[in-house]
């Protein structure tokens, strides 16, 4: 005679991918503990949900990695701007899960560091407006610091663009243009 099962359903969640086990190497955003996320900010206040979204960038689903990166973008370099002291804090991680082939969206993050590299729009202004310099929010040296974070990281660009991903190819040589390489 079958008896009926006694196991419960699970309610764990199962949308959620799970990170690699059983290599040993340097886990992947592992020093995202070392910036103090609270205390600096993005465009939305408090910096302290970047993490949550470069871990969702690094290990979700692709739909979960694109709406990640998209808040991201918000948060970091909205409309083409540096918006806020944590986008110099942010891009090592981003040039970090550009290099990740598990990623889904490398080449938008490599996009996403361009538009970094190239925004100016602060400097400008601060030329035609020069009190801007004065401000406690300094905007400028923000998207200066930003730029050369991502500068910083440019010795990436050769293994990116030696990539077989096309897509990665091509955004990488665009971010390798803009950097003057």
């Amino acid at each position: 005679m079958r008896t009926a099962s006694t196991e419960q359903p699970s309610n764990e969640r199962t949308d959620r991918e799970t990170r690699p086990t059983g290599v040993s190497r340097p886990t992947p955003l592992g020093a995202l503990g070392e910036v103090a996320w609270r205390e600096i900010q993005d465009s939305t206040g408090s910096a302290a949900g970047i993490p949550l979204l470069l871990n969702s960038i690094a290990w979700g689903s692709a739909r979960t990695a694109d709406a990640a990166l998209e808040e991201l973008r918000d948060r970091i370099c909205q409309y083409g701007f540096v918006v806020e002291q944590a986008t110099a804090a942010t891009v090592p991680f981003l040039w970090e899960l550009a290099q990740l082939p598990h990623v889904t969206c490398r080449a938008r993050i490599l996009l996403l560091l361009k538009n970094i590299a190239d925004a100016r729009q602060w400097e400008n202004t601060a030329t035609a407006y020069p009190k801007l310099l004065n401000r406690r929010e300094n905007h400028v040296v923000w998207e200066r610091a930003a730029r050369q974070a991502v500068h910083a990281r440019r010795g990436a660009l050769r293994q990116l663009r030696a990539e077989k991903d096309a897509e990665v190819v091509r955004a990488s040589s665009e971010l390798a243009r803009s950097l003057g390489e």
